[in-house]
């Protein structure tokens, strides 16, 4: 049964998540949608749990979370998350304008004898009170979305949703890795793309898993995702989702970068009618699981692989 936490809205000022000394954290990243990411994901947190590790999985792709679909998880907590937004005290203003001048995102302004406020532009970092001379901004908590939290067989399950038309993700996926889980595994699946959403899921990683598929959009947003990775610095290798022989070009980008290609999943019609069905690749297939338990090992001792 649904528990609705009596506890105030979850509100986390950006930079606030750190890594909670988990023994291993593995994102599950990829440069466009689409490409399996969830997949691997999933099946990751089923061979780790069933090698009798305790295993946490957080779905931080909190605009389209559907890990829930394959773990089926029991959700018991579902929690408020909000985001930190000025309040003008318009008797206390004195319309000098600073907190305007400060705000690298338009979210305050001084339009005319008024300041405007416009919290879906906010990010929250809370310069505007900072430097108000008269004190006459306070922050308040917004909502923008929920992380909901439960437990799928012996895997801890956490996801975040974020409401619909809020335009900025990063706080949710903040309050998705502040669930305090005590795991030997912590399985993150990301977002798509390569913007703040991933960069936010990403940080505290200790090894990174970019999914990809054998096209020439796969190809091209893997090289964005390679640039990205190596950025932040973080060790990662390469997934192949749909392997097929046209996959040259992906495997000649990974040879020429010295990207290690961890697995590459065949493209098997049978693989995506069980997709289709909500069933993981582990339970449909004695291959699939000896497979994905080999990935895990990879990504759980890396060696050598790219960093």
């Amino acid at each position: 049964m649904l528990r609705r936490s009596a506890a105030p809205l979850l509100t986390l000022r950006k930079g606030a998540f750190q890594p909670t000394g988990l023994r291993m954290q593995i994102a599950i990243a990829s440069g466009k949608g689409g490409t399996g990411k969830t997949t691997v994901a999933t099946n990751l947190a089923y061979v780790a749990s069933r090698r009798g590790l305790s295993v946490a999985y957080l779905d931080c792709d909190v605009e389209a979370p559907n890990g829930h679909i394959f773990l089926r998880p029991q959700i018991t907590e579902r929690e408020t998350v909000g985001n930190l937004v000025p309040q003008v005290d318009h008797q206390r203003c004195t319309l000098c304008g600073r907190c305007g001048e400060i705000c690298q995102y338009s979210a305050i302004a001084l339009v005319g004898q008024q300041v405007l406020v416009y919290p879906e532009l906010c990010h929250g970092c809370g310069g505007c009170w900072l430097v108000c001379p008269e004190k006459a901004i306070t922050e308040v908590s917004r909502p923008i979305g929920v992380v909901e939290t439960g437990q799928a067989g012996s895997i801890q399950f956490a996801r975040g949703l974020l409401n619909v038309g809020e335009p900025m993700s990063p706080p949710v996926i903040r309050a998705v890795k502040a669930v305090r889980f005590e795991a030997e595994v912590t399985v993150i699946d990301a977002p798509p793309g390569t913007s703040c959403p991933v960069i936010e899921s990403l940080r505290g990683a200790d090894f990174v898993l970019l999914v990809t598929e054998p096209t020439p959009f796969g190809l091209h947003d893997l090289k964005l995702a390679v640039e990205m990775v190596r950025a932040l610095k973080l060790p990662f290798g390469v997934v192949i989702n749909r392997a097929t022989e046209d996959g040259r070009p992906t495997r000649s980008f990974c040879e020429a970068q010295r990207v290690a290609i961890l697995a590459e999943i065949p493209d098997d019609r049978k693989l995506a009618e069980a997709y289709a069905r909500g069933v993981l690749a582990c339970d449909f297939s004695d291959q699939y699981r000896t497979q994905f338990s080999r990935l895990l090992e990879s990504a759980r001792a890396p060696g050598k692989e790219s960093a």
